[in-house]
């Protein structure tokens, strides 16, 4: 079926936490439905603008629909860290279930401002919107927020943005990094037992899932975060099957694309069915 967050999060409410794993091209989408299918878990589908634009927001949408009514897994179609808000209403007017506003490097009064137009827009659309509070490091799609730029989400600014804007989820900078798979992340669990207090209800959400270590994830997930975003791996490795297979022996010259592909496909449903099996209790 094809939901929004809130309903992914009622649905597993007491399960654990939502995987969001990053589409970056058409081929990998229905290996990542698939493996969610096996592992009887819902799976958040995510994309940045760019993929969005390169696939074709009708075709990409119409995919993820068609293959969401086919699975025995709920499935939510996400746009990931837009700043733009006139394409998170293109996203919302053509059928994705959910959008992040990204106004984390704004003041947060102009952040809030934007968000609540957002939230406006995609809450009349049957659409969950997910807000961002603090600066998350790395670089992601092309977005890249220098290590000294990044910062600690302050608790009191969480609320006041929760409280103005009336979004659903909320990403958090808790010491996590996009783009992070060399050296393991330091979670900053005070702030996020913190956090998990004081906005209640309100899907907390981390950023840069590839670097943070298995026993980091598993107690992530025990102490309240709700959706777990995970995209440079899955990048990396898709590259990395791909260019072995590629000049493999056996396999060369190639007689279909297929067997390129597949074995990279293969390599997201595993990476999927791993991390998928951590964010549950």
């Amino acid at each position: 079926m094809y939901k929004n967050l809130i309903n992914l999060f009622k649905e597993n409410e007491g399960k654990g936490a939502v995987g969001a794993f990053n589409l970056h091209c058409f081929e990998m989408l229905p290996s990542m439905i698939h493996a969610a299918e096996k592992l009887e878990v819902p799976v958040i589908i995510q994309t940045s603008l760019g993929t969005a634009q390169y696939i074709g927001f009708k075709p990409l949408i119409a995919a993820v629909k068609a293959l969401a009514q086919e699975s025995s897994c709920s499935v939510a179609l996400h746009m990931d860290h837009c700043k733009d808000i006139d394409a998170l209403k293109e996203a919302i007017d053509l059928g994705y279930s959910s959008v992040m506003y990204d106004g984390s490097a704004l003041s947060i009064e102009e952040n809030i401002k934007n968000t609540k137009e957002v939230v406006a827009y995609a809450h009349a659309n049957g659409v969950s919107v997910e807000g961002e509070i603090g600066s998350i490091g790395g670089a992601e799609e092309g977005v890249v927020v220098e290590k000294d730029a990044a910062m600690y989400t302050k608790p009191e600014d969480a609320l006041h943005y929760v409280a103005e804007t009336g979004v659903d989820a909320l990403a958090v900078s808790i010491g996590t990094t996009h783009g992070q798979f060399k050296s393991k992340a330091k979670i900053n669990y005070e702030l996020l037992t913190e956090l998990k207090a004081k906005l209640g209800d309100t899907g907390l959400v981390l950023h840069g899932g590839t670097g943070v270590s298995d026993e980091d994830m598993k107690r992530c997930v025990r102490e309240g975060m709700k959706k777990i975003n995970v995209g440079t791996e899955l990048n990396k490795s898709y590259i990395e099957v791909v260019s072995k297979t590629f000049t493999a022996d056996d396999v060369t010259p190639l007689t279909s694309l297929r067997g390129l592909l597949a074995p990279a496909n293969e390599r997201i449903a595993e990476i999927i069915t791993d991390k998928a099996s951590l964010f549950k209790l």
